[in-house]
């Protein structure tokens, strides 16, 4: 058995891995330990979430599959940080775990050039310093050009419940072994990281009165920007707190806690921790929110987000007893931690493909993040790059200008991580571009160039962006008055009307709604009589002309960037023998090997005055080779 690329592991980004090799034509082969759980939602079933969405709608936008799939299982979807700017609104999705895997299994089995074995991945076959394959243990040796390693959380996996100790990637599943001692033996340097997950609760045993119901929008969006709309009816969450009470019994008993007794060495998620680390760490809170999430539409176990512990299981039964609503509760699995091997990114290029062993790729937690959205933008990523190596092409590097894809791998890459990484939107310079309605105009040009994003994607993209174009000439051109406009004005906190105005300069006040002002103005409805647009269509146009100036501030910074990054650096430039950079500076540098001076200015550590002397160093570089 011969492919151009082997995909290892059938979580989000080993899935979204193989879909994007195989849509672009390269043979391929998935394996995984048990096909029944591709993209299974280890943690809490949901999507999206702040920055997270935006990944999410990124990955659509591009041709990937989480989107999709997310639509079909959704139970409930809201749109967060409403009340603040567009930059911050982010999608998020209650999913039916079941629906989920299914629908991913479906979708795979439909893609063309995919094949399918069911089987654990012991080791790499490698020659001369380039992957030739893998063996797996059933003995069976693949060959292949490229490999895709997605191993989540199953490399070296330990499970903890109180001084309880499993082997396993996930409650119940073995873990892997082999791999890392194989890759330490390359020269790769290696770690761990841990994670956890809270108990799982019969819903019938919860008193839901005691708690607050959390409902989804009225008007429900979806991920996809092709794909149905298939959310109607929505299945409500709640919140409940913890309290004193709680406190004491997790106080009590954290030296029970592996984390606080030195059974786990590991680092944690800074912004997802444990119960115990949050009583520790904010000892100052009174409570804290739980929130009561339903697994799917036809099944009664309930995720308790916001607890997770890897506390003893009596302690964990106790604890959760005195929070409101919980006081008869059933237990169908305590939580857990688990401590897992992870591969520092810093020895990985912007495609994803290691430095070390050419024709390798890393994606996922094993590059020290943390999320389902995360991981699977790293798989989209590194299975169109193992397409590409394949077919001897340049491969796709998105900036930080194109995506928070884009800023997530140059933070990997450049910056590293000794602790689960995490996207939020503070971690973008150009939040206002990289908006969640954004996507698809600035990503699915770029992957239907490539030959992933579909026709139909392109064809349809199109044509939102000529409505949206259209509707923005009429808003522009049309006028209001104030007999139309100062009841609403008055009502929203404006100051009135004296005469009759543009509709653009009335719409870029703050707290005004478009529609409430297009609907009033006799001149716009004039213009757009017989004329239908989307509802997306109106806010994409409010977005573009409220936020016209900001947009364009982004975009100058974004162009002073991008003269650093064209600034190319040798893979082979002697950062060691630049004596005018400190040895810190020089150290960082060599270890990274950034790829050119933007990607070197953001090592952490590198100064404005290194980069000076970087590109002076490299204009002597230059001009003496053409010498």
């Amino acid at each position: 058995m011969k492919y151009d690329v082997i995909v290892v592991g059938g979580g989000h980004a080993g899935c979204e891995a193989a879909a994007a090799a195989a849509n672009l034509g390269s043979k391929t082969l998935l394996i995984t330990m048990d096909m029944t759980k591709f993209a299974q939602m280890s943690c809490n079933p949901a999507m999206g979430g702040v920055a997270k969405g935006q990944i999410i709608r990124e990955i659509d936008a591009m041709g990937g599959y989480s989107g999709l799939v997310s639509d079909y299982s959704a139970i409930q979807f809201r749109m967060l940080n409403r009340s603040k700017g567009p930059a911050m609104w982010s999608p998020r999705s209650q999913n039916d775990r079941t629906l989920f895997t299914i629908k991913w299994r479906e979708l795979l089995e439909e893609t063309e050039n995919l094949d399918f074995w069911q089987d654990a991945v012991t080791g790499l076959l490698e020659d001369k310093g380039a992957v030739i394959g893998v063996r797996t243990s059933l003995g069976v040796e693949i060959e292949s050009k490229t490999v895709v390693l997605t191993s989540g959380t199953f490399m070296n996996g330990l499970i903890h419940v109180g001084e309880k100790q499993l082997g396993g990637g996930r409650m119940g599943e073995r873990s892997s072994k082999g791999i890392t001692e194989q890759l330490k033996s390359f020269g790769f340097e290696a770690g761990r990281m841990k994670t956890g997950t809270p108990p799982r609760i019969d819903g019938r045993s919860l008193d839901y009165a005691k708690m607050e119901e959390q409902l989804g929008d009225e008007d429900p969006q979806k991920f996809s920007f092709i794909g149905p709309r298939y959310l109607k009816d929505q299945r409500s969450c709640h919140i409940t707190y913890t309290n004193s009470t709680v406190h004491d019994i997790i106080g009590d008993n954290i030296a029970l806690s592996p984390m606080y007794n030195g059974q786990i060495e590991s680092i944690g998620p800074r912004y997802c921790p444990s119960i115990e680390d949050k009583i520790h760490r904010f000892a100052d809170k009174d409570r804290h929110q739980i929130f009561v999430e339903p697994e799917g539409w036809n099944t009664h176990e309930v995720y308790v987000n916001g607890f997770s512990t890897s506390l003893p299981l009596d302690v964990q039964r106790k604890a959760m007893k005195e929070i409101p609503g919980f006081e008869n509760a059933v237990m169908f699995r305590p939580g857990y931690a688990i401590e897992y091997d992870y591969f520092p990114p810093t020895q990985l290029s912007h495609s994803l493909e290691t430095k070390i062993l050419e024709g390798l790729f890393f994606a996922g937690q094993i590059n020290g993040t943390t999320g389902y959205e995360e991981a699977a933008a790293q798989g989209l990523i590194a299975g169109i790059n193992a397409h590409q190596k394949v077919k001897e092409s340049d491969p796709l590097i998105l900036s930080r200008k194109d995506a928070y894809i884009g800023v997530l791998i140059d933070d990997l890459i450049t910056k590293g991580t000794d602790e689960p990484y995490r996207m939020f939107t503070s971690r973008a310079e150009y939040r206002i571009t990289l908006r969640q309605d954004s996507a698809a105009e600035r990503l699915t040009p770029i992957s239907h160039e490539l030959g992933l994003a579909s026709d139909k994607r392109m064809k349809a993209l199109e044509s939102f962006l000529s409505d949206r174009e259209q509707l923005m000439k009429h808003m522009n051109k049309a006028s209001i008055t104030p007999d139309e406009v100062n009841d609403y004005l008055a009502d929203v906190g404006s100051t009135p009307l004296k005469q009759s105005v543009k509709l653009v300069s009335v719409l870029t006040r703050p707290n005004v709604d478009a529609k409430e002002l297009l609907q009033r103005s006799e001149d716009f409805q004039k213009r757009v009589d017989g004329l239908v647009y989307q509802d997306e269509v109106y806010d994409a146009a409010e977005i573009e002309l409220k936020y016209e100036g900001y947009l364009r501030r982004e975009e100058e910074m974004a162009k002073k960037m991008q003269s650093l990054d064209r600034m190319k650096i040798p893979s082979d430039f002697n950062y060691m023998g630049q004596q005018s950079l400190s040895m810190e500076s020089r150290q960082k540098l060599d270890r990274v090997k950034p790829d050119n001076l933007g990607q070197a200015s953001r090592v952490p550590g590198v100064k404005p005055a290194d980069i000076s002397v970087l590109m002076v160093a490299l204009e002597r570089n230059v001009s003496h080779e053409t010498r």
